[in-house]
């Protein structure tokens, strides 16, 4: 009994429990839950087993995910086969369903999220692994022929960027202005603030809104839409900007 609650110990301080096997060579018997139970008492050990469960339970099943969340969240996600999930009923993170990227990025696309564009010879390439976004990219491109077509992708791309960033770190602000809102509204003799949180909110969604516009816009400068997007995406920036 001690060397299987040592060795049992082992494998879930390591996350290896789940598929973890007889350490006797050749024994490919898998320890039970019940015995797990039996042979550690330590409640620490446990509660990492259970957590160690929880993550392999999740990760089999195709329709719950974890809340992705940069700051920190255990919240188990129904994604219901939405693109777009509902807000965390924890932290109000919304979180995208479809591809890697920690949040809900509409109007951009899954694919936008995850494109990068060369400045000199155009070459779409993926960001998380670095292959050509199309197949025989020599076929497609001829960087000597597109100079100053790369220099005017360039400036575009940096435009974009800088208004992107911008209204990140607006969304920023206006967060870190509502927890401040958040903190004072408990002082005694200071009147309901509850429509201001509500204004904070809104401006810190809208900005959501028109970082991801950027991402859009940048990828469809040249379809017939476009007119009305950027229409709609300045209008939206003008009464966000007065709020």
């Amino acid at each position: 009994q001690p060397c299987w609650r040592e060795y049992l110990t082992t494998r879930i301080e390591q996350n290896m429990v789940v598929n973890c096997t007889c350490p006797i060579s050749d024994c490919r018997a898998q320890p039970t839950t019940a015995f797990i139970y039996s042979i550690v008492s330590s409640e620490e050990i446990i509660a990492k087993y259970e957590k160690a469960l929880l993550r392999r339970y999740v990760e089999c099943c195709s329709n719950l995910t974890w809340c992705t969340n940069p700051q920190g969240c255990d919240q188990i996600l129904l994604k219901d086969g939405l693109g777009y999930g509902a807000a965390c009923s924890k932290c109000s993170w919304i979180s995208c369903f479809n591809c890697s990227f920690p949040e809900a990025h509409y109007p951009a696309s899954c694919s936008h999220m995850s494109r990068m564009t060369c400045a000199k010879c155009n070459h779409g390439f993926c960001w998380r692994c670095l292959k050509p976004w199309r197949p025989n990219h020599n076929d497609y491109y001829n960087c000597s022929a597109m100079v100053s077509k790369a220099a005017w992708q360039e400036k575009r791309f940096q435009d974009y960027n800088e208004r992107c960033t911008f209204h990140h770190h607006a969304r920023e602000f206006a967060i870190s202005l509502r927890n401040s809102i958040s903190s004072i509204r408990e002082m005694p003799k200071i009147r309901n603030l509850t429509f201001v949180l509500d204004a904070c909110k809104v401006l810190e969604q809208a900005r959501k809104v028109l970082a991801y516009s950027c991402v859009y816009s940048y990828y469809n400068q040249d379809t017939e839409s476009m007119d009305i997007v950027e229409q709609q995406t300045e209008s939206l920036e003008r009464l966000t900007n007065a709020l």
